[in-house]
């Protein structure tokens, strides 16, 4: 079974942000879609997008980490690993999921020094609701403008790479 990779931006971000540029660059069939409107709007669009996918590894970046990790509390078998940037678990919409017990594969990066979306209250709702959960707290504001670019994506992408 193939992977799919989904790479979500932000609630002001889009796809041809910094992260989706390299994305694109590194993962050429990751699929990378501009997202708008009010979260049931993004959650529709990505819920069509991915109708047919399964063997998902999403990657969700702050208000896209939301939408990931609602996605995936919703459709847990179809989702194969969550890579989460800063996620913004902390609003309310994903209140409705603190009582789930979620059994993927959940990687967070979350920076300490975060003035969007605070840390600790992140890693307390994480550790809640996903059994198989990495947390990374960086050297880092919300961005992780420091730390996204020298992250092991190989890895996290589950990405084989054949020697030249």
């Amino acid at each position: 079974m193939s992977l799919t990779r989904v790479f979500i931006h932000g609630l002001d971000g889009s796809s041809s942000g910094t992260k989706g540029r390299f994305f694109r660059k590194t993962c050429p069939d990751m699929l990378i879609e501009d997202f708008s409107g009010t979260l049931q709007q993004r959650m529709d669009k990505l819920n069509r997008l991915l109708s047919d996918k399964t063997s998902l590894i999403i990657i969700g970046s702050s208000f896209g980490g939301l939408m990931g990790a609602i996605f995936a509390c919703k459709n847990p078998k179809r989702v194969k690993k969550l890579v989460l940037l800063a996620p913004a678990l902390t609003f309310p919409e994903f209140e409705a999921h603190l009582q789930e017990k979620i059994d993927i594969a959940v990687t967070i990066y979350h920076g300490q020094n975060d003035d969007v979306i605070p840390v600790g209250p992140v890693h307390v709702i994480a550790r809640t609701v996903f059994r198989n959960l990495t947390f990374n707290v960086v050297e880092d504001g919300h961005v992780l403008s420091n730390t996204f670019m020298s992250m092991d994506w190989d890895s996290l992408l589950e990405m084989r790479r054949t020697a030249s």
